[in-house]
């Protein structure tokens, strides 16, 4: 009987209507939760896009893997910590690096920066850090004097070229501080601009260094100190687990966090931004289902003498209820399924033709148009409020058919 009522509720929904009103609010219904149903899909795509674009730049300059100190700010032998790490399965090569503020001048202008000491070689197989050199420039070489420096600390400092040289004054951490002559509080070092580099991204574009790590811990009054070991995990090995067997190899004196843990905030700032959009749109859709409700009571209505000729013939109130509780669910289905085509057909045409562009300068941009991921996890988070909502709807709707039943 389940299946008989199903058919007949098919049938109506199939069926002409004999009022040109019912027939146009049906329509809006449909389309009401398509619209609504696309605009879901459509946004998170969106959200993961730009997920995407932000670990794909975090590729260059962030490691797989970041071990760093639990306490204080250097380990005590980072070359030693470095060994250990190499050990470790599933490791392609890690790397010490030092990290601490100073003060560049070039020329007569002068700013503070972020000086990092690297190894060349293995701080160039970790990140991948000379892909992005600007044209012209060269990777460092090991006690050369030489020094990478990011795109903004260039335009600071005008500082450009090959042959170019800046100073890099470090305050001196042992000893006492001389007042009366205060240039003797300062180590400083002379560095030869090998290169400029632009990762797009302003965390490492704005006030970066990257130095042969020898300069930087004379610099600093280091010997084998390390801020931080920085490892690439090897082909196929996942950073996470990797993650976790280092932190399993050195213990409670080390903090290990992978690609995702080092940008932990910005990740967790847009799967919040994206489930808060999704909620609002939530709401829309629920706004949406309203119009559904109203056509099918207006189809009940409509249906009166259908209803009475099927009571007559012997079919209880609650199968005549659930025709109309079918053709509820029919009609959501309709607009939710519709408007997850709609959503993947404007997604792909935005992912093949960037349809919709961001603001502003094109040349300055890392992405000119919005950047769409289609997932299907969230394809069945657009689907689920939609067969929520018709459940509801349909409940409604079969219930208004049984009273309007029993009054007559």
């Amino acid at each position: 009987m389940s299946f008989l009522s199903g058919r007949i509720g098919w049938r109506y929904v199939r069926a002409r209507r004999s009022r040109s009103a019912v027939k146009g609010i049906s329509i809006t219904a449909v389309v009401g939760v398509a619209v609504a149903t696309a605009a879901i899909v459509c946004v998170l795509s969106v959200f993961n896009g730009f997920r995407d674009v932000l670990a794909e730049k975090l590729d260059i300059l962030a490691p797989d893997v970041l071990v760093s100190p639990s306490s204080g700010k250097v380990f005590a032998d980072g070359d030693s910590v470095a060994s250990i790490v190499r050990s470790v399965p599933g490791v392609e090569t890690a790397t010490a690096t030092i990290t601490d503020n100073a003060l560049a001048i070039g020329g007569s202008r002068e700013m503070p920066v972020t000086l990092r000491g690297v190894e060349p070689e293995g701080y160039r197989r970790v990140t991948r850090a000379d892909s992005i050199l600007l044209e012209g420039g060269e990777w460092l070489e090991a006690d050369a004097g030489e020094a990478v420096i990011a795109i903004g600390t260039a335009s600071q400092l005008g500082v450009y070229g090959p042959d170019a040289r800046m100073l890099l004054f470090a305050p001196r951490r042992i000893g006492r501080v001389n007042l009366s002559n205060p240039l003797a509080s300062f180590i400083t070092d002379s560095v030869r601009v090998s290169a400029i580099y632009q990762a797009g991204q302003s965390e490492y574009d704005q006030n970066t260094v990257i130095c042969d790590i020898n300069t930087a811990r004379d610099l600093f009054q280091y010997d084998a100190e390390a801020s931080a070991v920085e490892v690439a995990a090897a082909p196929g090995v996942s950073p996470s687990q990797l993650a976790a067997r280092i932190s399993e190899r050195l213990g409670e004196g080390a903090v290990v966090k992978d690609r995702v843990r080092q940008q932990e905030m910005n990740f967790r700032m847009i799967e919040i931004e994206k489930w808060v959009t999704f909620l609002l749109l939530f709401f829309i859709l629920i706004i949406a289902s309203f119009n559904i409700i109203s056509t099918m009571s207006m189809a009940v209505l409509e249906k009166q003498k259908s209803m009475s000729a099927l009571r007559a013939l012997g079919m209880s109130r609650r199968r005549i209820g659930r025709i109309f509780w079918w053709q509820s669910i029919y009609v959501s289905l309709a607009g939710g399924i519709s408007g997850i085509l709609l959503g993947l057909g404007l997604c792909l045409a935005q992912q093949h033709f960037g349809l919709l562009k961001l603001s502003g300068d094109p040349d300055a941009m890392i992405v000119k148009s919005y950047p769409v991921v289609v997932e299907w996890s969230d394809v069945l988070i657009a689907l689920l409020p939609v067969l929520v909502i018709g459940l509801i709807t349909a409940s409604v709707t079969a219930r208004y058919a049984r009273r309007r039943l029993t009054e007559r």
